[in-house]
This record gives structure tokens, sequence and C-alpha cells, in this order.
């Protein structure tokens, strides 16, 4: 490919909608261009990314046993309506009806259709396992479409199923996808770590996030500094602290004037802060209260409360004249007194205070000496972990303290169990004769999030620094003056040996100033930057550049293409 005719019109100048680095640098390379809000073109150069991710992606899948389909982007709504799901994922689907008023979907992924097509077709336990996989646009009808193609309405995913005849099975086709995974992002040459993780509106029992580090990421990752203990904030596990013992005091109500705020109390009865029991209140979306108990020095997981509450979707904080009607006082809340059938959740920390304070559910009043043991109706409670993770707190499986970090979440992988198989009626028969329902898995890989996932973690100043194997050229050979016969001449003849080489090579031949050229091949991120100027012509001498490190290193004409065959080698 020769510069002069490819569609890459790069900017030097930032997009004021572009919020983060991979969105900016994309726009500025010429890779992407909005349609609309979480809608974008790729162009040349961005589509030459894509397909690069796309290919090592088929690679492994198939290197795994997956077999590869299509299916409709279109879906019928019956299929959601059988697996409960229609009314369930909420607005982030895109529904339409066609001219018949018959309801359809665009496909924000594919358990339903990927359900329907094998209960028609897998019959017995000897035609599994199987597993099958496309690369396709998915849909989801984001409310705040942002961040480029992290948070975007249409999207490339891979999405892999899995059908076996039992969990131990199922097990077997997860690690093989877990294992695929793990190549496929070591083979990008990107950072990441795999992390539990919760399954979400997915569903199933046993998930890991594929989680490529970044500043720039959503996701924060709690992990252990000895074990190799990792999960997503939503998922880490938290035993419930020990505590010194102390003697149990009397119960008694205090008068705290205005002290609405874990701050104000702990100022106004001079105490620390894992000394209260601080409430939380929310609404869920089935108009249900619950109530969240933590120590006041902890915050509350939103995932593990709605995990808790079956059929429920969303949290929404709670109207102040709901939690009046359960016997709360907003400000000054707590367990003690609450009418029993309301949702009282205490994370299992709070169990181990001694002598604390919590609201009496009347204003400007706390008791004190508050012993949970002693003093909650544990019949009425459910005690578990509700608080999220945070720097320094032990890893529950070595006690070791966990550091925290952030990341992209660019795969997923799911045991879905027979979530998916038992409500649309996908069985087979097992070795006995007896119909059974399929042991599913699910595994997602989100294409453009990758992609933008790798330029989030790698760029500088002046661009994007590629991985050779997702770069959209490894090589580019750039002619200093394109207007000079000899300099063109020389640099198409190096050029062409890069070709011959079996190196993906790209020939900058426009004529433009050579400071033009080389800002771009810096935006763009080639790896490797092959310069043919003067010295090349008179003396044979020709200067490779390498985008992640600066180094610049000059090389016979004779030594050249081994040096730059070496050089790839490393990146």
């Amino acid at each position: 490919m020769r510069a002069s005719n490819l569609y890459a019109p790069t900017l030097r100048n930032t997009p004021a909608e572009a919020e983060i680095v991979s969105h900016q640098l994309m726009y500025r390379a010429g890779m992407i261009r909005k349609v609309a809000g979480g809608m974008y073109t790729f162009l040349p150069l961005g589509w030459r990314v894509i397909r690069k991710i796309e290919q090592i992606i088929r690679e492994e899948m198939d290197a795994a046993g997956g077999q590869e389909v299509m299916m409709p982007i279109l879906q019928p709504g019956e299929l959601w309506q059988e697996s409960g799901r229609w009314a369930a994922y909420g607005a982030e689907m895109m529904r339409i009806k066609d001219r018949h008023g018959r309801d359809f979907c665009l496909g924000p992924t594919h358990e339903e259709m990927i359900t329907d097509l094998v209960r028609d077709e897998l019959h017995s336990y000897k035609q599994l396992p199987v597993m099958l996989y496309q690369i396709q646009d998915k849909f989801r009808d984001e409310r705040r479409p942002r961040f480029g193609l992290m948070r975007s309405r249409e999207f490339i995913m891979k999405d892999l199923y899995s059908f076996d005849k039992d969990p131990d099975g199922m097990m077997v086709s997860y690690q093989k996808m877990y294992d695929a995974y793990s190549k496929i992002y070591t083979r990008m040459g990107l950072t990441f770590r795999a992390v539990e993780a919760d399954s979400g509106a997915i569903g199933g029992g046993h998930s890991h996030e594929f989680t490529v580090l970044a500043d720039a990421g959503e996701s924060n990752i709690a992990y252990c500094t000895q074990c190799e203990y990792a999960a997503s904030d939503e998922k880490a596990e938290l035993k419930p602290e020990a505590t010194a013992d102390e003697a149990a005091q009397p119960l008694e109500k205090v008068a705290t004037p205005g002290t609405n705020t874990i701050e104000s109390l702990c100022n106004f009865l001079h105490i620390p802060a894992d000394k209260t029991i601080k409430a939380v209140a929310y609404e869920t979306d089935q108009d249900e209260l619950v109530l969240v108990f933590i120590r006041g020095d902890h915050d509350v997981n939103e995932t593990k409360v709605l995990n808790h509450v079956e059929g429920a979707l969303e949290l929404r904080m709670a109207d102040e004249d709901v939690i009046r009607a359960a016997g709360g006082c907003p400000g000054f809340m707590g367990p003690i007194g609450i009418q029993k059938g309301t949702h009282v959740f205490v994370d299992a920390s709070v169990m181990n205070v001694h002598n604390g304070v919590t609201g009496a559910n009347e204003k400007d009043v706390h008791y004190k000496n508050v012993n949970p043991q002693r003093d909650f109706d544990t019949d009425a409670i459910v005690v578990d972990d509700f608080r999220m993770v945070k720097e320094g707190d032990p890893c529950p499986h070595c006690g070791a303290p966990m550091k925290m970090t952030r990341g992209i979440e660019a795969g997923q992988v799911f045991a879905l169990g027979t979530k998916y198989s038992a409500a649309m009626g996908a069985t087979f028969l097992n070795e006995q004769g007896k119909e059974q329902p399929l042991w599913m898995g699910c595994y997602g890989i989100g294409v453009g999030r990758t992609m933008a996932a790798a330029i989030e973690q790698s760029n500088d100043k002046d661009g994007i620094v590629w991985p050779r194997a997702i770069a959209p050229f490894e090589v580019v050979v750039a002619v200093v003056n394109a207007k000079k016969d000899d300099q063109l001449a020389y640099g198409e003849a190096v050029y062409k040996e890069c070709q011959a080489a079996g190196l993906d090579t790209l020939l900058d031949d426009r004529k433009e100033r050579a400071g033009v050229k080389f800002k771009d091949c810096d935006l763009i991120g080639y790896p490797l930057r092959v310069t043919i100027g003067p010295k090349a012509v008179e003396e044979g001498t020709i200067e490779i550049k390498v985008r992640k490190t600066g180094e610049v290193i000059m090389c016979s004409r004779a030594e050249y293409l081994a040096k730059v065959q070496e050089l790839l080698e490393t990146l």
C-alpha cells in the first residue's frame, strides 16, 4: 500500500467531544469518524487493526475447537420472551416492529438465538461437546454513549457458545476458553489480568473478565500482593474483619442533634468511623425497599445488594416517604425497629462491631453501645458481604493485603449452566436415555474495545504506540523527499524488499514535507519507520526508528532488512 493512495485523513487538533486518549488518537490518526452518538465508521487504517484483532481471535477460537457461524442481527422477540429476558433486559435493548406489528430487536447478545439454533439439532450426548462462535455487530441503546469505542451503541463482538452434557464438561469448555483468551491477549502484546467478575444480566454462576490494564479504564480491580487472586471491585470477596473484644455496655439512646452524616456523628461523639453503622436506602425497579447497613468507614457494593433481591435489575435511592413508611428516619436510620417484611441487609463486618453507634429511627437520636449480635433481630435481617473492596483489605484466599488498579474490560467468559436451555427447552438424551437440559457457556470479546484498550495502554505525547501484532502496518518506509526521483526509486525498492520478506509494509510516497510524514508516522503508531533520505541514496545508509522506544539505528542497505526483522521480533 502506498500512502499517496491511502485514505487516512489525519488531524493535528483534538475534537472537543473526544474525552479519553483512545478516542482522541483514533480520530486524529484517521481511523474512525463519528456518524451519530455511539456510532462510528472505521476508515482503512482502523479497519486493518480490527481485521488483525479478528484474525488472532479466529485462530485461537478454531484451535480451541470453536466453529464459526453467522446468525442474524435482527432477532424475533418471541425468543427473548421464551427466555424471560424480553422485559427484563431493559431500555438498552433496541426494539422494533415489522410491518405486521411483530416484535424484533437488534441483537445485544445471542444466547437466545444460539439456543434456538441447537435445540432442534443436538439431541444426544454423543454429539457433545459443541462450541459455536461468530464475529458480528451488536447493538445496545446506551443511555449515554461516550469514550468512543469504549461505550458505543453499535459495536463488534466475538461471541462463542459452548454446549456440554454436564457441569464438568461445561467447566472443561470454560477452561479452554479461559486459556484461549489468555493466548489472544498475549499474542496481541497487551498487559492484562483475568479477574473474577459478576455475571450481570447474562446470568450464570461463574465468570471472569479479561481486563487490559490502563489508567483510563472504567473497571476497578482488586488483586492480591502474594497469591494469584484478582477480582473486579463488584465481585471481590471480603471476609468480615475481626475486632478486639470489648465488654458489652447497655444499649442506650443519645441525643445527637444535626448529626445526619457519619463525619458529623463521629465529631459529635468523638468516635472513629469504624464504630459507626451507617444506612443506605434503595428502591428496586420492582418498587421494593432495601435497607443496607455497613460500617461507617465502608461503602456499599450495589452489585452485591442487587444480586440478593430476586428479579431486581436496578437500584435507585429510596424516597424519604417510603423510608418513613417502613419505620425508618432519613439521616438517623438503624435496623432496630424497622417494619418486618422490609429487605434489611447487614454487612458481615457490622456484626463484629462492639459498642457501636447506629441510628435510632428518630430525628436527632442515635443508639449508643450497639452490639449487633445482641441487639439486632437476626431472623429479620440478611447478613452477607455487601461492601466495596478498598486497598489494603485482606485477600479472601491468603489474607495478604490487596492493591487496587484500573483496567478496561475487553472480554468476559461465563459459565451459564442451564439458564437458557431449561427455559427454552434445549434438551438432549444422556447415556441413560433421560432427557436433560444442555449445559452452556458464553464467551465474549469486544473487538473495538480491545482496539481502544490497546491504545489506552500504549501511547505517548506523539500518538499511538501499537504492538506489532495489531498495528495497521508493521513497517512504514518513509521517503524524505518523494519529489526527488532517486529517493522515491530507492524507497520503492526497499518497500518491495520488505514486502517480499513477508512484512506488512506501507510506502509513504506522499509529496509532503518530511516533518509532516514523521509526525503522521508517530501519530498513527507504526512499530518501525524505515527512512529513505539523501544518505540512503548517496551512502547506502538507512535509518530505522523504533516507535516504542524512540531508538534510531543506522544500517547499511545490506544489513537493514535483517535488522528490521530482528527488531520486529521484540515488538
